[in-house]
């Protein structure tokens, strides 16, 4: 092994990068891929404090009371209040930059698969 890559491999090691010669004590292979009976880590430290807050505000809102909020939101809209109309469209069509996005990557998608099928079709 070269001096150069020598040093590039204690460097790496010491930032606590994956062994690359088996498992190196931190729950990964050789490959950097999680082993057997590695949780993965702690997951996220609130998400059972937003959890209990959910069920409770699901549980203080009737069906009825979001229909009416609902309603107001639509009788906002409908006057004119453009943050309103935005919200409904929103919620109603979703966001026109995630829509574009889902149709740019249809066409690369049928693209790439005419690529891969041989007919060679690269209208995108």
């Amino acid at each position: 092994m070269s001096r150069t890559a020598h040093t590039r491999t204690q460097t790496a090691q010491q930032a606590g990068a994956p062994s690359p010669n088996g498992d190196n004590g931190n729950g990964r292979d050789s490959r950097g891929r999680f082993t057997t009976g590695n949780s993965g880590g702690p997951g996220n430290p609130y998400a059972q404090q937003v959890g209990r807050l959910r069920t409770a505000m699901m549980e203080a809102v009737t069906e009825q009371d979001l229909r009416e909020v609902v309603e107001k939101l639509v009788r906002l809209a409908k006057y004119g209040d453009v943050p309103s109309i935005r919200m409904l469209l929103d919620r109603l069509l979703g966001r026109p930059v995630e829509a574009d996005l889902i149709e740019r990557i249809e066409r690369l998608e049928a693209a790439l698969s005419g690529k891969a099928d041989g007919t060679g079709d690269q209208t995108a």
